[in-house]
């Protein structure tokens, strides 16, 4: 039977994952989940040290996907998305940089969009349907969705971005495209995208129109994105043995990868889940009371600036709670369990601005503002845990830092910390070339529903 999978909402019939997939969101605007991880054996995760990377993903996404799709598809899926490196970069002891950049938007979002586009167009062509595939992108989403799914049979895309917070390259990797993809500004924070995003799944005069979801709130983003966390550890742990994983983190897709991941039986020893100046779940974490930040709060690393988490839903269901979609909690998670697994601080834009400085003088090592975020809040754990753990990375055990993006994404942060500008990938140099087309419109949902309506239906 296939795996099947519940609303974090829990008033929804369970569904199968391509109706998960397909649904993106569930009909009482909960996020999927399984209804249990399936487990990998420590022999499957020992094989995979001699694995390529789209080995490792489709022996992962297989537990999953029995039943609505076959291997031999699976197989093709994951050969034609992973045909890129994924660099691990030894920085000190056994501390190193995993860079999610090398894709064709140069962003981690490539790792999930790239398999589901590929995987919806699959379920949408063997069932004749067709979709509008509606998503909300604080910066790195909406381009690696666009390029996904661009003339993908059957799947229109609508990406909307918060006009003043995402970088030029970040908008023009979305904007320059055509055909099936069209790209809409909104006058406001991502926040009010996504709410937007949210309020039209939910809206019955849109009924007619076969809306779908390519965010993290999509479970077809989160499990591709555990696969690189079996990779990292496939490549740097001792057989069996713990490693730390440092996750610079906005809607805690990304994040919730790493947790995915953990669940299937990865030893995970810690998590640590650093934020910008949007700090709900670090406070969370500390005192057990969660109040969302409305509006959320604009910082450097731009693709961080969520107020509220859609994705805390599914954490907090892992450890035996309950949250909606607004950010009530209906029943508490077990807090010390999810202390004892994870760590989180905010890192300021100050604090980011100087790390990517001191850690270019250190060790060489270029880092952008979320991979910065991401280097400091490791920091701030090994602190926290004192110097016992430092000599621990340092001999014992590996520790990875995510890199999200390419610092050529980030020109004018890289120029005023370093006084020069970084390499710009091909694909990156080709979009800042061309004109864009973009639709604009301020925060009114009813103006929004009118243009799905006049455009869509």
């Amino acid at each position: 039977m296939p795996l099947r999978f519940h609303s974090t909402n829990g008033q929804s019939p369970e569904v199968d994952l391509r109706e998960a997939i397909l649904q993106g969101l569930a009909p009482d605007r909960g996020l999927y989940v399984p209804d249990q991880y399936p487990r990998l054996s420590p022999d499957e995760l020992a094989a995979f040290s001699k694995l390529p990377y789209h080995e490792i993903a489709f022996r992962v996404l297989s537990k999953f996907t029995g039943g609505v799709i076959s291997d031999a598809d699976l197989a093709g899926i994951c050969r034609d998305a992973y045909n890129f490196p994924i660099p691990l970069e030894h920085v000190y002891g056994r501390v190193h940089v995993m860079r999610l950049d090398q894709g064709p938007t140069a962003a981690f979002k490539d790792f999930a969009a790239l398999f589901m586009a590929r995987i919806m167009g699959k379920f949408l062509q063997a069932a004749g349907r067709e979709l509008v595939v509606l998503t909300a992108t604080s910066g790195d989403t909406g381009a690696a969705v666009a390029h996904a799914f661009h003339d993908v049979p059957g799947i229109r895309v609508i990406v909307l971005f918060p006009l003043a917070e995402v970088s030029l390259s970040q908008r023009k990797l979305m904007t320059t495209l055509r055909n099936n993809v069209r790209t809409v500004a909104i006058d406001g924070k991502f926040d009010d995208c996504q709410a937007m995003v949210k309020q039209a799944f939910a809206d019955p005069a849109l009924k007619g129109i076969p809306l779908s979801s390519a965010n993290s709130i999509n479970i077809g983003r989160l499990l591709p994105q555990s696969v690189y966390y079996f990779y990292a550890a496939s490549r740097l742990a001792r057989p069996g043995g713990p490693i730390v994983f440092s996750v610079p983190s906005g809607n805690f897709g990304d994040m919730m990868g790493g947790i995915v991941a953990r669940e299937m039986g990865l030893p995970v020893k810690k998590i640590v889940v650093p934020v910008n100046a949007n700090d709900a779940f670090p406070k969370f974490l500390g005192d057990g009371h969660y109040q969302k930040i409305s509006p959320s709060r604009n910082s450097v690393s731009n693709a961080m600036n969520v107020g509220h988490p859609s994705n805390l839903a599914r954490l907090v269901a892992v450890y035996g709670g309950q949250m909606d979609e607004t950010g009530r909690i209906n029943r508490m998670p077990d807090l010390a369990a999810m202390r004892r697994d994870l760590f989180s601080s905010s890192i300021s834009d100050e604090r980011t601005r100087v790390t990517i400085k001191a850690v270019w003088d250190k060790y060489r090592l270029l880092l952008e503002p979320h991979g910065a975020v991401a280097w400091r809040g490791f920091e701030d754990w090994l602190q926290s845990e004192g110097r016992e753990s430092s000599r621990a990375v340092e001999n014992d055990f590996p520790a990875v830092i995510l890199e999200t993006a390419n610092p050529a994404k980030f020109p004018e942060e890289i120029e005023k910390m370093m006084g020069w500008s970084p390499d710009i990938p091909a694909p990156m140099e080709a979009a800042l070339k061309l004109p864009e087309d973009f639709d604009r419109m301020d925060t009114d949902y009813e103006k929004f529903k009118a243009y799905l309506l006049a455009k869509y239906s």
